[in-house]
């Protein structure tokens, strides 16, 4: 059944002419320089962690002293933006390099579209190995599925169809497997164990490193809870799952330094979603959910030895959506039938190029109920039908529709809540789904990060321009959402 889906896919992929044109794989970043291979490449990110869930952003109780290091090392990102407020979205933003609605993929649970070009399989394309681990959420884990990793261009996987907490059941490319240990140190043992397999072959290899921390439940273990026994109960288990986040990410880097691959590999690490309601430290107001400037901030920092000087910091808004694009630029990769982006090239932020963002960044929140996929649950019980014998627990969650664009969406009502970030200018587009009400509001994020003075009154011409282009903008996403780009 696995071997169907591929080839389904594959053979969908063919017909759309997607391939990968490159005159230079791996063009060095300061132009003209001699060419020196391809980077291996890390994609890292926390669930559920706020921007100012890091010690090096100022929070006072939290250690994070890899996360510190590794920031001091980096080109750091004080503006960077989820692509949506909830987890499954962005990371479909991550791997297409597109706002997730053009996709379909509203909410948590929701999928990728098989008909997407995914990072992977544009990288798999170029000539590198691929590996998911972690959380996946945005499909199934199961065999069949035209939306596992596998089927979304990655070699080896052992993902978990959600968040996970310690010692949980993971799928090995379709087979559930019991791990041992801290949840957070399971998914960087596994990348390890890829990365280690891979580091001194001939091609360069790609690992999606996704946490499930600090997502709720908080269970911290022992370790990493001692930290914060002056702390209510909660919150020790809470700033402990990010200690432990932590903790791992400092044996990702020693890995890479105990391979001799850390001067050859960009590392980059984000966040999928603001902090959470009553416990994480938010970038501004609101928390995860809320398109405010709390929902979508994140810390995020990109290590790359040689390319990049110690201690860089940027303020140029930049999103996840931003990551497709940067990499194929970094390797001079073109996919051909490459679907309309959201994102762009942050190159010249990382050569020191770029003074400020050349393209508005927007987001859509729209109303669309979340879909439930209790990953504890539902690999048990993959594990308990494997042991007799069957391949997949649940049918159903295959999500074999995935594909489905026969539902068609108005590119006149954009209900939800909207907005576009033109900095330092953010609209924010509200309609109510009932009613059809619009109601706007304009802040200038420069002089009032906390997004309470609506300037709209004040400056009505230039609220004008950008709900212009706001709507420009979602009636593309509408025309993507309804198949146009296939």
């Amino acid at each position: 059944m696995e071997s169907l889906a591929m080839t389904g896919r594959r053979d969908f992929l063919k017909t759309m002419g997607v391939g990968v044109c490159s005159a230079s794989l791996w063009p060095q970043v300061a132009r003209g320089e001699k060419e020196s291979k391809r980077p291996n490449i890390i994609l890292c990110m926390a669930d559920d962690q706020g921007w100012g869930d890091m010690a090096y952003n100022g929070h006072p109780i939290l250690k994070t002293p890899h996360f510190d290091e590794a920031s001091k090392a980096s080109l750091r990102f004080d503006r960077f933006y989820a692509a949506a407020p909830v987890c499954s979205p962005t990371r479909a933003s991550v791997l297409t390099g597109r706002t997730p609605n053009r996709m379909g993929c509203f909410a948590w649970g929701h999928t990728l579209r098989p008909q997407e070009i995914t990072i992977a399989e544009a990288l798999k394309q170029a000539g590198y190995t691929t590996g998911h681990f972690g959380k996946w959420h945005v499909g199934s884990v199961q065999k069949g599925s035209p939306v596992n990793p596998g089927a979304s261009g990655f070699d080896e996987w052992l993902s978990a169809p959600n968040f996970f907490d310690n010692n949980p059941i993971l799928s090995r490319e379709g087979i559930a497997e019991p791990q041992e240990g801290e949840s957070s140190i399971v998914t960087v043992d596994a990348a390890l164990d890829f990365i280690k397999k891979h580091a001194e072959g001939d091609a360069p290899f790609f690992a999606v490193v996704w946490f499930g921390s600090p997502h709720k439940p908080h269970r911290a273990v022992e370790e990493d809870r001692q930290h914060y026994t002056d702390q209510e109960e909660d919150f020790q288990h809470f700033y402990g799952e990010i200690t432990g986040m932590d903790r791992a990410f400092g044996k990702l880097r020693k890995g890479l330094r105990d391979f001799g691959v850390h001067e050859e590999t960009l590392l980059w690490y984000c966040s999928d979603n603001g902090g959470l309601f009553g416990y994480g430290t938010t970038g501004g107001r609101e928390n995860k959910g809320e398109v405010y400037e709390g929902g979508l901030r994140v810390p995020a920092f990109i290590e790359w030895p040689g390319q990049i000087s110690s201690g860089e910091t940027t303020n140029i808004p930049s999103t996840t959506c931003d990551i497709y694009p940067t990499l194929l630029d970094v390797l001079g990769i073109e996919m051909e039938g490459q679907p309309p982006l959201d994102g762009i090239s942050l190159v010249p932020a990382i050569s020191g190029e770029m003074s400020k963002r050349g393209k508005p960044i927007g987001f859509w929140e729209y109303p669309a109920n979340g879909i439930s996929t209790p990953s504890a649950q539902l690999m048990a019980e993959l594990h308990e039908a494997q042991k007799q014998g069957k391949e997949v627990a649940h049918p159903h969650l295959l999500r074999m529709d995935a594909a489905d664009t026969s539902k068609k969406y108005s590119q006149e009502e954009f209900p939800g809540h909207t907005a576009w970030l033109d900095w330092p200018w953010k609209l924010h587009r509200i309609e109510n789904e009932k009613n059809k009400k619009v109601t706007l509001e304009l802040y200038h994020l420069e002089l009032d990060a906390a997004e309470s003075r609506n300037m709209l009154e004040r400056y009505p011409e230039h609220g004008e321009k950008m709900q212009t282009e706001l709507e420009e903008w979602l009636v593309s996403v509408v025309r993507s959402l309804n198949g146009e780009d296939y």
